[in-house]
């Protein structure tokens, strides 16, 4: 785990989540927020957007910041530009995948395999059966990407980017236990819904991860840790947040991440993301840096 240094540095970089954390309750990014990013970029801060989703379900959200940037997608994986430009990947190998299966036969069902490419076979599942009651709005907005293959080792023709367990949080919670057991060089990454009673366990190759993606991105543009400011509000924040000079956690996260010590901002409902970035830029105090519209 990386520590957390919070210093009073100028920020040259905001790194912010989308799911719960840039759109709101409705899956909207609000005007206020928006307004705050745009305002970030026009005073030379860079901002990128680094996310559990593929890239190809973060762009249309991306675009509608309205302004050139990069996405870590995938919890780390992928830093890919708007344009497509490739930074850098990192890709769970595929004989680690194919132990990854056999170890986790009691959660075959809620096994998802993803692929960096485009069109049907990025997403690859056997059957919808033990996924739909728990994921059924993502799986609605991918259907045009899924292919189903069985046994699903089969679609291991090529390194996937990852192995995602999804279900509800009890029974992902006992995947969770599983993957411990398994010894497998890996790294495994959770996001909880709990009001939605949903959790997707990401499985990615060793030492990948939001944190470490974000590191790499700022040390290529020659941005000190204490200049990078990161907004997010799940388990898979954390490595982030803790890389991040000035980390701030989403006033909608968990009891259990909102006790870390990091600065709290508003929730998602609220313009959490501006409240944050105008308590950075302008000194604002974080209970009173939005102003009702």
């Amino acid at each position: 785990m990386l520590k957390s240094s919070v210093t009073a540095a100028p920020i040259r970089l905001i790194a912010v989540d989308i799911d719960g954390t840039l759109l709101n309750p409705e899956f909207e990014i609000s005007e206020i927020d928006l307004a705050a990013l745009r305002h970030a970029r026009q005073r030379g801060i860079e901002v990128i957007v680094v996310t559990g989703r593929r890239h190809t379900f973060a762009l249309p959200i991306v675009q509608q910041l309205g302004f050139d940037l990069w996405l870590i997608c995938s919890n780390g994986a992928v830093t890919r530009s708007l344009t497509g430009e490739t930074f850098h990947r990192d890709l769970l190998p595929e004989k680690t995948s194919r132990d990854l299966c056999g170890v986790m036969q009691e959660f075959r069902g809620q096994t998802v395999l993803t692929f960096d490419k485009d069109g049907k076979g990025a997403i690859v599942l056997e059957h919808l059966r033990e996924l739909e009651g728990s994921i059924q709005r993502w799986l609605g907005k991918n259907l045009e990407y899924i292919e189903f293959v069985v046994p699903i080792e089969n679609a291991l023709t090529t390194d996937p980017v990852q192995v995602m367990f999804c279900g509800p949080v009890a029974r992902m919670q006992q995947a969770l236990r599983a993957l411990d057991r398994s010894g497998l060089p890996i790294t495994v990454l959770r996001t909880e819904y709990p009001g939605r009673d949903l959790s997707i366990v990401d499985v990615l190759n060793a030492g990948c991860s939001k944190g470490h993606a974000l590191e790499r991105w700022a040390n290529y543009r020659g941005i000190a840790r204490e200049q990078v400011m990161a907004i997010g509000d799940n388990y898979n924040d954390i490595e982030m947040l803790a890389f991040a000079g000035r980390p701030f956690i989403m006033g909608n996260a968990s009891e259990e991440l909102l006790g870390r010590g990091w600065p709290i901002t508003r929730s998602n409902a609220e313009g959490g993301v501006a409240a944050a970035i105008e308590h950075v830029l302008n000194g604002t105090a974080l209970d009173a840096a939005i102003i009702a519209k």
